[in-house]
C-alpha cells in the first residue's frame, strides 16, 4: 500500500499557491487524479483553467469579491455554506492528491465547517497525498504534517507599491 503524506506550505511569503500547483501538475503529469479547493479565492487565476483541462477538479470561489474583514455576517455566512460545498464535493471524489489551497485562514476566520476540514486530513484515503496551504496553520496541521515548509518574504515588489500582476502573482 502506498503512504500518502501531508504536506503544508505556509507562512508571510509568495509561493505557497505555486508551490501547491506545480506538485499538482507534477501529479497530472505522471497520471495521477487532483483535486483542488481554494478557499477564499474568488477571481480566477491564471493555473485554474489549466488544471481543470489537465483534468484536476477544481473548487473554487466565495460570496462576492471582498475579503472577510469586508464581509457583512450575510456575506460570511454565504461563503462558509460555499466553502462547505465546495469541500464536501472534493471529497466525494476520488483522488490520489487534494489540495486544500488557504485552508490555513478558512479555518482561522471560521470560514468552514471546521470538523469536516479536519476529517479531510485526518481521515483521508489510504495513499492520498494532502497538501495544506495558509499564512497561519491551525496547531493539528502542524502536527499531522510530513513535509513542512516555510515560505519567508524576504523583499516583495509590493514593498515598493508594484501590484499584483496577471500571470505572476494571480
Amino acid at each position: 500500500m502506498e503512504l500518502g503524506l501531508v504536506h503544508l506550505y505556509w507562512g508571510e511569503g509568495k509561493g505557497k499557491t505555486t508551490a501547491a500547483m506545480g506538485l499538482a501538475l507534477r501529479a497530472l503529469g505522471c497520471g495521477a487524479q487532483v483535486t483542488v479547493v481554494q478557499f477564499l479565492k474568488g477571481a480566477d487565476s491564471g493555473e485554474v483553467a489549466l488544471l481543470r483541462r489537465l483534468g484536476a477538479k477544481v473548487y473554487r470561489g466565495k460570496a462576492g469579491q471582498k475579503f472577510v474583514f469586508q464581509m457583512d455576517e450575510a456575506e460570511k455566512a454565504a461563503t462558509r455554506a460555499l466553502q462547505n460545498e465546495n469541500l464536501a464535493a472534493a471529497l466525494a471524489c476520488p483522488a490520489d492528491l487534494l489540495i486544500l489551497d488557504e485552508a490555513c485562514a478558512a479555518w482561522q476566520l471560521d470560514m468552514v465547517d471546521r470538523a469536516l476540514l479536519e476529517r479531510a486530513v485526518r481521515g483521508r484515503p489510504a495513499g492520498q497525498e494532502v497538501v495544506l496551504t495558509g499564512r497561519a496553520p491551525a496547531p493539528w496541521m502542524e502536527e499531522l504534517t510530513d513535509y513542512s515548509t516555510e515560505m519567508r518574504c524576504c523583499r516583495h515588489p509590493y514593498q515598493r507599491g508594484v501590484a499584483a500582476r496577471k500571470g505572476v502573482e494571480f
